[in-house]
Protein backbone atom coordinates (compact mmCIF):
# COMPACT_ATOMS: atom_id res chain seq x y z
CA UNK A 1 0.00 0.00 0.00
CA UNK A 2 0.95 3.37 -0.76
CA UNK A 3 1.66 6.01 1.85
CA UNK A 4 -1.08 9.07 2.60
CA UNK A 5 -0.73 11.84 0.72
CA UNK A 6 0.87 14.84 3.01
CA UNK A 7 -1.86 17.07 4.57
CA UNK A 8 -2.11 20.77 2.43
CA UNK A 9 -2.03 23.87 4.65
CA UNK A 10 -3.19 26.96 4.38
CA UNK A 11 -0.52 29.82 4.55
CA UNK A 12 -0.80 33.13 6.21
CA UNK A 13 1.54 35.18 4.58
CA UNK A 14 0.69 38.42 5.78
CA UNK A 15 -1.74 40.09 8.20
CA UNK A 16 -2.34 43.67 7.48
CA UNK A 17 -5.07 46.29 8.73
CA UNK A 18 -7.47 48.62 6.64
CA UNK A 19 -7.84 52.05 8.16
CA UNK A 20 -10.31 54.63 6.69
CA UNK A 21 -8.36 57.98 5.07
CA UNK A 22 -10.16 59.95 7.50
CA UNK A 23 -10.90 59.83 11.29
CA UNK A 24 -14.42 59.16 12.42
CA UNK A 25 -16.66 61.67 14.56
CA UNK A 26 -15.60 60.95 17.91
CA UNK A 27 -18.82 59.84 19.84
CA UNK A 28 -20.35 57.80 16.71
CA UNK A 29 -22.14 54.76 17.98
CA UNK A 30 -24.77 52.18 16.81
CA UNK A 31 -26.54 50.67 19.32
CA UNK A 32 -27.70 46.34 19.79
CA UNK A 33 -31.08 46.26 21.58
CA UNK A 34 -30.94 43.05 23.58
CA UNK A 35 -34.20 41.82 24.53
CA UNK A 36 -33.07 39.80 27.58
CA UNK A 37 -29.37 40.87 28.97
CA UNK A 38 -27.05 39.48 28.50
CA UNK A 39 -25.97 38.85 24.85
CA UNK A 40 -26.06 35.22 24.27
CA UNK A 41 -22.50 33.75 24.14
CA UNK A 42 -23.40 32.36 20.38
CA UNK A 43 -24.24 35.28 19.53
CA UNK A 44 -21.12 36.98 19.76
CA UNK A 45 -19.42 34.76 17.19
CA UNK A 46 -22.27 34.92 14.73
CA UNK A 47 -21.32 35.94 11.31
CA UNK A 48 -21.98 35.50 7.50
CA UNK A 49 -19.01 34.51 5.42
CA UNK A 50 -18.75 35.16 2.01
CA UNK A 51 -16.15 33.81 -0.43
CA UNK A 52 -15.72 34.60 -3.95
CA UNK A 53 -13.67 32.25 -5.96
CA UNK A 54 -11.73 33.38 -9.88
CA UNK A 55 -9.85 32.06 -12.31
CA UNK A 56 -7.27 33.80 -14.19
CA UNK A 57 -8.51 36.28 -16.65
CA UNK A 58 -5.94 35.85 -18.89
CA UNK A 59 -2.27 34.21 -19.66
CA UNK A 60 -0.77 37.66 -19.46
CA UNK A 61 -1.86 38.48 -16.37
CA UNK A 62 -0.15 39.04 -13.30
CA UNK A 63 -0.24 36.61 -10.73
CA UNK A 64 -2.08 37.83 -7.72
CA UNK A 65 -1.23 39.83 -5.74
CA UNK A 66 1.99 41.41 -6.79
CA UNK A 67 2.74 44.50 -5.12
CA UNK A 68 1.36 47.06 -6.30
CA UNK A 69 -1.91 44.79 -7.00
CA UNK A 70 -1.94 44.16 -2.76
CA UNK A 71 -1.11 47.68 -2.23
CA UNK A 72 -4.51 48.94 -4.52
CA UNK A 73 -6.31 46.28 -2.80
CA UNK A 74 -5.43 47.92 0.71
CA UNK A 75 -5.80 51.15 -0.41
CA UNK A 76 -9.39 50.85 -1.97
CA UNK A 77 -10.25 48.75 1.17
CA UNK A 78 -9.73 51.79 3.40
CA UNK A 79 -11.55 54.06 0.85
CA UNK A 80 -14.68 52.07 1.33
CA UNK A 81 -14.96 51.82 5.04
CA UNK A 82 -14.74 55.63 4.64
CA UNK A 83 -18.08 55.58 3.29
CA UNK A 84 -19.02 52.52 6.16
CA UNK A 85 -17.60 53.60 9.14
CA UNK A 86 -19.28 50.86 11.38
CA UNK A 87 -17.26 48.25 9.24
CA UNK A 88 -14.45 49.25 10.91
CA UNK A 89 -15.95 49.62 14.37
CA UNK A 90 -15.73 47.37 17.32
CA UNK A 91 -18.54 45.82 20.17
CA UNK A 92 -18.79 47.08 23.63
CA UNK A 93 -20.84 46.73 26.64
CA UNK A 94 -21.49 49.68 28.20
CA UNK A 95 -21.83 50.59 31.91
CA UNK A 96 -25.42 49.79 32.24
CA UNK A 97 -25.24 45.94 30.26
CA UNK A 98 -26.40 47.38 27.23
CA UNK A 99 -24.53 47.07 23.79
CA UNK A 100 -23.40 49.15 21.05
CA UNK A 101 -21.17 48.88 18.13
CA UNK A 102 -18.47 52.10 18.61
CA UNK A 103 -17.44 53.72 15.38
CA UNK A 104 -13.74 54.30 15.14
CA UNK A 105 -11.14 53.75 12.70
CA UNK A 106 -9.47 50.80 14.09
CA UNK A 107 -10.20 48.96 10.65
CA UNK A 108 -10.40 45.96 9.25
CA UNK A 109 -8.59 42.76 9.12
CA UNK A 110 -6.51 42.09 5.99
CA UNK A 111 -4.95 38.64 5.67
CA UNK A 112 -3.12 37.71 2.63
CA UNK A 113 -2.26 33.57 1.94
CA UNK A 114 -1.48 31.09 -0.53
CA UNK A 115 -3.21 27.62 -0.51
CA UNK A 116 -2.19 24.45 -1.36
CA UNK A 117 -5.19 23.78 -3.86
CA UNK A 118 -6.58 24.94 -6.81
CA UNK A 119 -9.76 26.17 -7.71
CA UNK A 120 -11.31 23.38 -8.77
CA UNK A 121 -10.41 21.31 -5.21
CA UNK A 122 -13.32 23.97 -3.86
CA UNK A 123 -15.64 24.97 -6.59
CA UNK A 124 -15.80 22.29 -9.90
CA UNK A 125 -15.09 22.78 -13.72
CA UNK A 126 -18.37 24.41 -13.73
CA UNK A 127 -17.95 27.02 -11.41
CA UNK A 128 -20.43 24.48 -8.84
CA UNK A 129 -19.79 23.51 -5.07
CA UNK A 130 -17.78 20.82 -4.29
CA UNK A 131 -19.88 19.74 -1.14
CA UNK A 132 -17.26 16.88 -0.53
CA UNK A 133 -15.04 19.84 0.47
CA UNK A 134 -16.01 21.73 3.38
CA UNK A 135 -12.30 23.79 3.72
CA UNK A 136 -13.54 26.96 2.63
CA UNK A 137 -13.12 28.40 6.47
CA UNK A 138 -9.36 29.00 5.42
CA UNK A 139 -10.27 31.29 3.06
CA UNK A 140 -12.77 33.26 5.13
CA UNK A 141 -10.62 33.82 8.66
CA UNK A 142 -12.21 34.55 12.13
CA UNK A 143 -10.87 34.85 15.22
CA UNK A 144 -13.65 34.59 18.30
CA UNK A 145 -14.75 37.93 19.63
CA UNK A 146 -13.74 37.85 23.90
CA UNK A 147 -17.07 38.13 25.58
CA UNK A 148 -14.80 39.82 28.80
CA UNK A 149 -13.21 42.20 26.40
CA UNK A 150 -15.19 42.41 23.07
CA UNK A 151 -13.44 45.79 22.08
CA UNK A 152 -10.39 44.53 21.56
CA UNK A 153 -11.49 42.45 18.93
CA UNK A 154 -11.82 42.92 15.41
CA UNK A 155 -15.76 42.37 13.81
CA UNK A 156 -14.67 42.13 9.72
CA UNK A 157 -11.69 39.75 8.34
CA UNK A 158 -10.69 39.79 4.36
CA UNK A 159 -8.42 37.23 3.44
CA UNK A 160 -7.32 37.43 -0.58
CA UNK A 161 -5.74 33.57 -1.18
CA UNK A 162 -3.97 32.74 -3.97
CA UNK A 163 -4.66 29.06 -5.13
CA UNK A 164 -1.38 26.90 -6.21
CA UNK A 165 -0.89 26.82 -9.83
CA UNK A 166 -3.59 27.97 -12.23
CA UNK A 167 -3.55 31.47 -11.09
CA UNK A 168 -6.64 31.23 -9.50
CA UNK A 169 -7.76 33.29 -6.58
CA UNK A 170 -10.11 33.98 -3.69
CA UNK A 171 -11.54 36.77 -1.76
CA UNK A 172 -13.12 35.68 1.40
CA UNK A 173 -14.15 37.59 4.16
CA UNK A 174 -16.40 36.76 7.78
CA UNK A 175 -18.18 39.52 9.40
CA UNK A 176 -19.97 39.86 12.45
CA UNK A 177 -23.66 39.88 12.69
CA UNK A 178 -23.45 42.48 15.21
CA UNK A 179 -21.49 44.57 12.62
CA UNK A 180 -23.89 44.09 10.02
CA UNK A 181 -26.10 41.91 7.99
CA UNK A 182 -25.47 39.82 4.94
CA UNK A 183 -27.10 42.40 2.99
CA UNK A 184 -25.06 45.63 4.19
CA UNK A 185 -21.99 43.27 3.76
CA UNK A 186 -23.13 42.82 -0.17
CA UNK A 187 -23.45 46.37 -0.47
CA UNK A 188 -20.32 47.14 1.43
CA UNK A 189 -18.04 44.83 -0.67
CA UNK A 190 -19.81 46.08 -3.91
CA UNK A 191 -18.22 49.64 -2.80
CA UNK A 192 -15.22 48.08 -2.52
CA UNK A 193 -15.08 47.12 -5.64
CA UNK A 194 -15.91 50.46 -7.20
CA UNK A 195 -14.00 52.33 -5.42
CA UNK A 196 -11.11 49.61 -6.29
CA UNK A 197 -12.03 50.27 -9.98
CA UNK A 198 -11.75 53.68 -9.51
CA UNK A 199 -8.43 53.67 -8.09
CA UNK A 200 -7.03 51.43 -10.92
CA UNK A 201 -8.25 53.18 -13.59
CA UNK A 202 -6.84 56.70 -12.09
CA UNK A 203 -3.43 55.29 -11.37
CA UNK A 204 -4.69 56.53 -7.98
CA UNK A 205 -2.61 54.35 -5.70
CA UNK A 206 -0.94 56.62 -2.63
CA UNK A 207 2.89 56.82 -1.98
CA UNK A 208 3.44 54.70 0.89
CA UNK A 209 6.22 52.69 2.73
CA UNK A 210 3.64 49.89 3.17
CA UNK A 211 4.02 48.74 -0.11
CA UNK A 212 6.59 46.80 1.62
CA UNK A 213 4.40 44.71 3.44
CA UNK A 214 3.51 43.00 -0.03
CA UNK A 215 7.34 42.38 -1.12
CA UNK A 216 6.84 38.47 -0.75
CA UNK A 217 4.97 38.63 -4.26
CA UNK A 218 7.39 40.07 -6.21
CA UNK A 219 8.03 36.24 -7.32
CA UNK A 220 4.90 34.23 -7.17
CA UNK A 221 6.49 31.24 -6.74
CA UNK A 222 8.55 31.84 -3.95
CA UNK A 223 7.05 33.22 -0.75
CA UNK A 224 10.13 35.19 1.60
CA UNK A 225 8.20 34.66 5.02
CA UNK A 226 5.10 33.52 6.84
CA UNK A 227 3.05 34.13 9.72
CA UNK A 228 1.75 30.83 10.15
CA UNK A 229 0.85 27.86 8.13
CA UNK A 230 -2.63 25.94 8.91
CA UNK A 231 -4.00 21.85 7.23
CA UNK A 232 -6.79 22.21 5.17
CA UNK A 233 -8.21 19.52 7.55
CA UNK A 234 -7.84 21.56 10.40
CA UNK A 235 -10.65 23.68 9.36
CA UNK A 236 -12.23 21.02 7.93
CA UNK A 237 -12.96 19.76 11.13
CA UNK A 238 -13.90 22.53 12.76
CA UNK A 239 -17.03 23.27 9.88
CA UNK A 240 -18.14 19.99 10.45
CA UNK A 241 -18.34 20.05 13.97
CA UNK A 242 -21.08 22.44 14.11
CA UNK A 243 -22.59 22.15 10.38
CA UNK A 244 -25.78 24.28 9.97
CA UNK A 245 -27.88 24.73 6.75
CA UNK A 246 -29.36 28.39 5.55
CA UNK A 247 -31.78 29.38 3.45
CA UNK A 248 -33.04 32.77 2.41
CA UNK A 249 -36.42 33.98 1.70
CA UNK A 250 -38.37 37.12 0.80
CA UNK A 251 -41.44 38.05 2.95
CA UNK A 252 -43.85 41.07 0.91
CA UNK A 253 -43.11 44.52 2.41
CA UNK A 254 -46.99 43.99 4.00
CA UNK A 255 -45.51 40.81 6.00
CA UNK A 256 -46.31 43.28 9.46
CA UNK A 257 -44.26 43.90 12.56
CA UNK A 258 -44.80 40.56 13.62
CA UNK A 259 -40.85 39.25 13.69
CA UNK A 260 -40.40 36.61 15.89
CA UNK A 261 -44.00 35.14 13.73
CA UNK A 262 -42.34 35.46 10.75
CA UNK A 263 -38.81 34.24 12.09
CA UNK A 264 -40.65 31.03 13.50
CA UNK A 265 -41.82 30.26 10.05
CA UNK A 266 -38.80 30.89 7.82
CA UNK A 267 -37.06 28.26 10.58
CA UNK A 268 -39.63 25.50 10.13
CA UNK A 269 -39.41 25.71 5.94
CA UNK A 270 -35.59 25.78 6.42
CA UNK A 271 -35.69 22.73 8.98
CA UNK A 272 -37.65 20.95 6.17
CA UNK A 273 -40.65 18.78 6.75
CA UNK A 274 -40.30 15.58 8.82
CA UNK A 275 -37.11 16.67 10.64
CA UNK A 276 -36.23 17.74 14.20
CA UNK A 277 -37.47 20.65 14.77
CA UNK A 278 -35.20 23.75 16.03
CA UNK A 279 -36.11 24.29 20.24
CA UNK A 280 -34.56 27.65 20.17
CA UNK A 281 -33.17 30.75 17.94
CA UNK A 282 -31.94 33.69 18.45
CA UNK A 283 -33.85 36.50 16.40
CA UNK A 284 -31.65 39.46 14.63
CA UNK A 285 -33.63 42.13 13.44
CA UNK A 286 -31.87 45.15 11.79
CA UNK A 287 -33.14 48.64 11.35
CA UNK A 288 -32.06 50.50 8.29
CA UNK A 289 -32.30 54.27 7.09
CA UNK A 290 -34.95 54.47 4.31
CA UNK A 291 -32.29 55.48 1.37
CA UNK A 292 -29.12 54.83 3.03
CA UNK A 293 -26.98 50.76 2.85
CA UNK A 294 -25.77 51.60 6.72
CA UNK A 295 -27.78 50.01 9.41
CA UNK A 296 -28.52 52.15 11.90
CA UNK A 297 -28.90 49.59 14.69
CA UNK A 298 -30.55 46.31 15.62
CA UNK A 299 -32.07 43.80 18.37
CA UNK A 300 -31.66 40.29 19.33
CA UNK A 301 -33.68 38.05 21.32
CA UNK A 302 -33.72 34.63 21.94
CA UNK A 303 -37.22 32.81 20.80
CA UNK A 304 -38.35 29.23 21.85
CA UNK A 305 -40.14 26.22 20.10
CA UNK A 306 -42.62 26.04 23.46
CA UNK A 307 -43.70 29.81 22.82
CA UNK A 308 -47.68 27.86 21.18
CA UNK A 309 -48.42 31.05 20.05
CA UNK A 310 -45.50 31.68 18.58
CA UNK A 311 -45.84 28.67 16.38
CA UNK A 312 -49.78 29.71 15.40
CA UNK A 313 -48.41 32.93 14.36
CA UNK A 314 -45.96 30.96 12.33
CA UNK A 315 -48.10 28.46 10.62
CA UNK A 316 -49.83 31.19 9.34
CA UNK A 317 -46.63 33.28 8.11
CA UNK A 318 -45.39 30.52 5.79
CA UNK A 319 -48.05 31.52 3.68
CA UNK A 320 -46.26 34.98 3.00
CA UNK A 321 -42.69 33.59 2.50
CA UNK A 322 -41.15 32.72 -1.14
CA UNK A 323 -37.17 31.24 -1.19
CA UNK A 324 -35.02 34.12 -2.53
CA UNK A 325 -31.57 33.16 -4.09
CA UNK A 326 -28.54 34.45 -2.51
CA UNK A 327 -27.58 35.77 -6.19
CA UNK A 328 -30.10 38.78 -4.68
CA UNK A 329 -27.38 40.20 -3.32
CA UNK A 330 -25.18 40.90 -6.11
CA UNK A 331 -22.27 39.66 -5.34
CA UNK A 332 -21.88 37.75 -9.17
CA UNK A 333 -20.30 41.86 -9.86
CA UNK A 334 -17.76 42.07 -7.16
CA UNK A 335 -14.25 41.74 -9.22
CA UNK A 336 -10.99 43.34 -7.86
CA UNK A 337 -9.63 42.09 -11.33
CA UNK A 338 -11.04 41.83 -14.42
CA UNK A 339 -13.04 38.89 -14.12
CA UNK A 340 -15.83 38.12 -12.58
CA UNK A 341 -16.48 35.21 -9.79
CA UNK A 342 -17.17 31.76 -11.12
CA UNK A 343 -18.67 31.09 -7.76
CA UNK A 344 -20.25 32.95 -4.71
CA UNK A 345 -20.21 31.49 -1.73
CA UNK A 346 -22.51 33.06 0.89
CA UNK A 347 -23.68 31.66 4.35
CA UNK A 348 -24.21 31.99 8.19
CA UNK A 349 -21.51 30.82 10.47
CA UNK A 350 -24.05 30.53 14.03
CA UNK A 351 -21.62 29.88 16.34
CA UNK A 352 -23.23 27.52 18.27
CA UNK A 353 -25.99 24.59 17.65
CA UNK A 354 -28.92 26.34 18.27
CA UNK A 355 -30.93 28.45 14.81
CA UNK A 356 -30.43 32.01 13.81
CA UNK A 357 -32.55 34.18 11.87
CA UNK A 358 -31.91 37.73 10.69
CA UNK A 359 -34.32 39.91 9.49
CA UNK A 360 -33.18 42.93 6.74
CA UNK A 361 -35.33 45.06 4.95
CA UNK A 362 -34.04 45.97 1.56
CA UNK A 363 -36.41 48.64 0.45
CA UNK A 364 -38.54 46.10 -1.56
CA UNK A 365 -39.65 44.30 1.36
CA UNK A 366 -38.04 41.74 3.82
CA UNK A 367 -35.68 39.61 3.34
CA UNK A 368 -34.46 36.66 5.96
CA UNK A 369 -31.95 34.64 6.36
CA UNK A 370 -32.81 31.33 8.27
CA UNK A 371 -29.80 29.18 9.91
CA UNK A 372 -30.31 25.62 11.29
CA UNK A 373 -28.67 22.95 12.36
CA UNK A 374 -28.32 19.71 10.19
Amino acid sequence: MGSAAPPRHVHIEALRTAQPPTKVQPGLARPVSVAAPPLPAAALQGRARVVLYYRAAADDEPAPWNPEEALLAKESLSEAVAGHPEMAGRLRRRADGSWEVKLNDTGIRLVLATVEATVDDFVGAGGEADPARSWEAALAPWTDVDAEDPDMCALCYVQLTRFQGDGGYAVGVSCSLMLCDPLSLARFLLSWARAHAEMKAQSKLATNPMLQYAAYFQRPDVMTRRVKSVPLDAFAAADDAARTHTVLFRAAAGTGDDHRALAAACVDEAAGEGKNKVPRFSLIVVARDGVGDNPRGMSVETCTADDRGLQQAANGGRKQLEVAQWKDLGLEEFALRESKPVHVSCSIVTGGDEGLVVVMHDGKGLLVTATVPI
